[in-house]
C-alpha cells in the first residue's frame, strides 16, 4: 500500500484524535526515518522526546530482542530480576530513594498526585479530602480526566467534564502568585521546568529556585514534570538542575524507554513515597521486565554516549544559527539544549504550513499552539546534520516570505 491508501485506512478506521503530517513512516535509524515510498526525513521531533537515543538504537534493540526471548511480563504479583536493578540505577543516578514505575507519562503524573495527596493527609495533617495541588496556566501534564481538570487549554477540556476537584491554577513564571495561592490545605505545586506543549515557554530566571524555596517554607511538595525535559533533553539530567533546584518528586517517561518500549516513573524520597502501601496504586504492566531492561539500556546509552553533553553543545550551536535567520515572520527563537521553538507572528499564517513545507524539504517538525514550530531532534545529532537542517529551515522561510 502507498501513502494515500494507508492514510485513507487510518482516517476511516482510526479515531480522529490526532492531526499528523502526511508522512507514513515505515523505518527509522538514528536521526533518520523513511516513509513507505522511500523518502528520507530527518526526524526533528523525536517522538516528543521519546526517541532521544535515536530510532532503533542498536544497543537498545539488542536488549529488546534478548529480554523478549527471556521474560516479558510477570505483573507485580510476582517479582522479576530487572525491576530491582532499574530502581537502584535510577536512584543512584538521581539521588532519590524510591521509584514507582508505570507505563505512560500521564500514569506517572497521576501517581504523583495520589502520593502528594496521601502525604498531605498522613504527614502534613491536611483534613481528609481537602488537599489542594497548585498547577500553572498553559500546563500540559497529560490527558486523563483528572489531569485535564487542571488544564487551562479549552481543547483538552471541552465536553469532558465533570472535572476532578482539588486543583488551583496560578500564572506560569510568577512566584509571588504561587506564594499567595498556598493555604494550609496545599499539598503540592506541580510544574514543568519548560512548558514544551505550550510552545517552549521558559520561565524567568530564578523562578524555579524561588518556587522551590516557597514550597519548602510552607511544607508543600515541589513536583517537577520532567517527562519531556528530563534525561538529557536540555543539556542536564533534569531541566531543574539549570537553577540548582532539587524537587521533592520528579516524574520521568518518554526517553526512559529509548523509543522502543513505554515506561515511566515517579521518583521521591522514602519519607514521601513510603506512604504508598500494597494495593493502593499500581499497573499490570508497570515495572515489567521487558520495559525495565529496555530502560536500563536506554540510560546506559544516554550516559555512556554522552548524549546530555551533546544536547547542551549542539543546542547552543543550533540556537545561534536559528537566531540569525532574517524573516518578518519570526517573533522569537527560544529554547534550552535541544528543545527549541520558533514562535511566529500571528500574520505568518500559522506554524502548520511551515511544518508542511519543511516536510517537503525532508525535515519532520511539528507545530504547537498554532504559532510555534518545535525542534527537538534526537540527542545523537551531529553538527553537520544541524547544518543540513538549517539550510532547509532558511529555504522554507525564504519561500514563504
Amino acid at each position: 500500500m502507498d501513502t494515500r491508501d494507508l492514510i485513507y485506512l487510518e482516517d476511516l478506521y482510526g479515531a480522529q484524535n490526532y492531526h499528523p503530517l502526511d508522512a507514513v513512516l515505515t523505518r527509522g535509524k538514528g536521526i533518520w526515518a523513511w516513509d513507505v515510498e522511500g523518502n528520507k526525513y530527518l526526524d526533528f521531533l523525536s517522538g516528543y522526546s521519546a526517541v532521544n537515543q535515536g530510532h532503533c538504537h542498536p544497543r537498545i534493540v539488542k536488549t529488546v530482542q534478548m529480554q523478549a526471548k527471556r521474560l516479558t511480563l510477570t505483573s507485580r504479583a510476582f517479582r522479576n530480576d530487572q525491576w530491582p536493578l532499574l530502581a537502584k540505577e535510577l536512584c543512584d543516578l538521581t539521588g532519590y530513594e524510591m521509584v514507582l514505575p508505570m507505563n505512560s507519562g500521564a500514569e506517572s503524573i497521576e501517581t504523583s498526585i495520589k502520593v502528594a495527596r496521601k502525604w498531605a493527609y498522613q504527614k502534613k495533617g491536611v483534613p481528609q479530602d481537602k488537599a489542594e495541588i497548585i498547577a500553572c496556566t498553559n500546563n500540559f501534564h497529560g490527558r486523563t480526566v483528572t489531569i485535564i481538570s487542571f488544564s487551562t487549554e479549552p481543547l483538552y477540556r471541552n465536553d469532558f467534564g465533570p472535572f476532578t476537584p482539588g486543583f488551583v491554577i496560578v500564572p506560569f513564571g510568577d512566584s509571588e502568585a504561587l506564594r499567595q495561592a498556598i493555604t494550609p490545605n496545599t499539598a503540592a505545586f506541580m510544574v514543568e521546568p519548560i512548558q514544551a506543549e505550550a510552545g517552549i515557554l521558559i520561565p524567568p530566571p530564578g523562578y524555579l529556585k524561588a518556587a522551590r524555596e516557597i514550597c519548602a517554607e510552607n511544607n508543600v511538595l515541589f513536583i517537577a514534570d520532567e517527562i519531556q525535559t528530563g534525561l538529557g533533553r536540555t543539556g542536564k539530567i533534569f531541566a531543574c538542575e539549570h537553577e540548582e533546584v532539587r524537587p521533592d518528586m520528579v516524574v520521568i517517561g518518554k526517553s526512559l524507554g529509548g523509543g522502543c518500549y513505554p515506561i515511566s516513573a515517579t521518583l521521591a524520597s522514602r519519607d514521601i513515597m513510603g506512604v504508598v502501601k500494597p494495593g493502593e496504586h499500581g499497573s499490570t504492566f508497570g515495572g515489567n521486565p521487558l520495559a525495565c531492561a529496555v530502560a536500563r539500556a536506554a540510560l546506559r546509552v544516554t550516559l555512556e554516549e554522552r548524549l546530555i553533553d551533546n544536547a547542551r553543545d549542539q543546542g547552543c550551536y543550533f540556537m545561534e544559527k536559528l537566531k540569525k535567520i532574517k524573516s518578518r515572520h519570526i517573533k522569537e527563537v527560544r529554547g534550552l539544549g535541544l528543545l527549541i521553538g520558533i514562535e511566529l507572528k500571528p500574520e505568518a499564517g500559522g506554524a502548520r504550513r511551515f511544518c508542511e513545507e519543511l516536510k517537503k524539504e525532508g525535515l519532520l517538525c511539528k507545530e504547537t499552539h498554532d504559532n510555534v514550530i518545535r525542534f527537538a531532534p534526537p540527542l545523537i545529532i551531529k553538527q553537520k546534520d544541524l547544518d543540513w537542517a538549517i539550510r532547509r529551515v532558511k529555504r522554507v522561510f525564504k519561500r514563504l516570505k
